[in-house]
C-alpha cells in the first residue's frame, strides 16, 4: 500500500505551528516571525511536502512553464542574457516565469518557483543555495546553471562562458602590444564563478610574461561601477603606481574611468583601461572600451535548449562552455 503524501496538517503538527500559519509561511500573505517561519520551512523539507495544488500539477507532469531565478535584473549584463532565455522558451513553446532572489527580505526562504508551477529551472549564480539544488536533484526535477558550476556533490548541467582564456587574452594584449607591466585587476563579487576564471586568466598573462604579481594591484570591484570607482580612488590616494586597469567587467570599466578622469588622467595616453562582457554601452564610452565579448543572449538561448532536453528525458551535456571574443577599440591605446 503506497504512502501517504503529507498534508498541510502533517507540517503544522511537526513545526508546533497552526494550519493558517503553516499557509501564511507558504504563501507569504502576511507576515510570520522568523523564528516560527524557520521551523515551518524545515518542516516541508523535512516531510518533502508539496502543496495540494502543486501536487495536482505534478501528477500532470506540465505546466508548459520554465523558471528563471536570478539575483536582479537590472544592469546591462542581465539584458542580453534575458533576451536569449526569451527567445529560447518562446521557441521552445513554454511560457517564463521571472524571479529574483536577492536582496532577501527577513525571515525563511521561499520557494516561488519550483516544482509546483514550472517543469524546470534556469539558476543564476547564487540563485539557490547547494541544500534547494540537492533537493531538486534528489526529486529529479530538472535544473540547468548559469556561470556558475554545480556542487561537487551533483551533477546539474551549467552553461557558461570561457572566461580564463578571454581574460588572459586581453591582459597579454595590454602587455605585449602596449608593454604594460603594472596592471591592476578588480575582482568580482566574492565568491562569483566568473570573477575567480578572469582573475586566473590575469594571473596567467602575468605568469607568462615573467611579471611579478603584485598582491597590491588586486583589488575589490564587484562588478559594480561604484565599487570600481572608489578602490581606483584608493589606490591612487595611496599612491599605487600603474599602468593598465583589467576592470573585470564592463560595467566596473564605467567607474574606473570616472576615477581616472576625476583624477586628471587621461585614458589610454597615461592608463590603459579594458573590460569584459562587450556590454551593449561599451563601444559608446569615451574613449570605446577594449573588452571581451561574451556572448551572454547565447548563454540564455542555449540553457533554454539544455533544459527542454532535460525536461523531456534527454541526456545533455553536463557543461557548455561558449567561446569568448577579443574586442579591440580605443581604451587600450590602439588606434582603431
Amino acid at each position: 500500500m503506497p504512502l501517504s503524501r503529507p498534508t498541510i496538517a502533517d507540517v503544522a503538527q511537526k513545526a508546533g505551528v497552526s494550519i493558517a500559519t503553516v499557509s501564511r509561511v507558504l504563501n507569504g500573505s502576511s507576515p510570520v516571525i522568523p523564528e516560527t517561519a524557520e521551523r515551518v520551512q524545515a518542516a516541508v523539507t523535512s516531510l518533502n511536502y508539496v502543496p495540494h495544488s502543486a501536487a495536482r500539477t505534478l501528477a500532470s507532469r506540465r505546466t508548459d512553464t520554465i523558471g528563471l531565478l536570478l539575483p536582479e535584473i537590472s544592469g546591462a549584463f542581465f539584458q542580453p542574457l534575458l533576451r536569449g532565455v526569451e527567445a529560447g522558451v518562446s521557441e521552445a513553446g513554454f511560457d517564463l516565469l521571472i524571479h529574483t532572489t536577492q536582496p532577501r527580505t527577513q525571515g525563511a526562504p521561499r520557494r516561488p518557483l519550483g516544482e509546483h508551477n514550472t517543469d524546470g529551472l534556469l539558476v543564476f549564480t547564487e540563485g539557490l543555495d547547494s541544500r534547494e539544488l540537492t533537493r531538486l536533484q534528489d526529486s529529479n526535477f530538472p535544473v540547468v546553471l548559469l556561470h556558475q558550476s554545480s556542487p561537487q556533490s551533483l551533477n546539474i548541467p551549467i552553461v557558461t562562458v570561457e572566461n580564463q582564456s578571454g581574460a588572459q587574452k586581453i591582459v597579454e594584449h595590454l602587455i605585449k602590444v602596449h608593454n604594460c607591466r603594472r596592471i591592476v585587476f578588480l575582482r568580482g563579487p566574492e565568491g562569483h564563478e566568473d570573477s575567480t576564471w578572469r582573475e586566473k586568466g590575469y594571473r596567467a598573462a602575468l605568469k607568462a610574461s615573467d611579471i611579478s604579481i603584485d598582491p597590491a594591484l588586486v583589488s575589490r570591484g564587484d562588478f559594480d561601477r561604484n565599487v570600481a570607482r572608489t578602490s581606483i580612488e584608493k589606490c591612487l590616494a595611496d599612491g599605487l603606481v600603474f599602468d593598465a586597469i583589467f576592470a573585470g567587467d564592463d560595467e566596473s570599466a564605467i567607474g574606473v574611468i570616472l576615477a581616472l578622469r576625476q583624477a586628471g588622467l587621461k585614458v589610454p595616453e597615461q592608463i590603459a583601461v579594458v573590460g569584459f562582457d562587450d556590454s551593449i554601452f561599451a563601444s559608446t564610452l569615451i574613449p570605446p572600451l577594449t573588452t571581451v565579448r561574451a556572448p551572454t543572449e547565447q548563454v540564455g538561448r542555449q540553457a533554454v535548449r539544455q533544459l527542454v532536453r532535460t525536461i523531456q528525458g534527454e541526456v545533455v551535456e553536463p557543461r557548455l562552455v561558449l567561446s569568448t571574443e577579443l574586442v579591440i577599440r580605443q581604451s587600450c591605446g590602439c588606434h582603431t
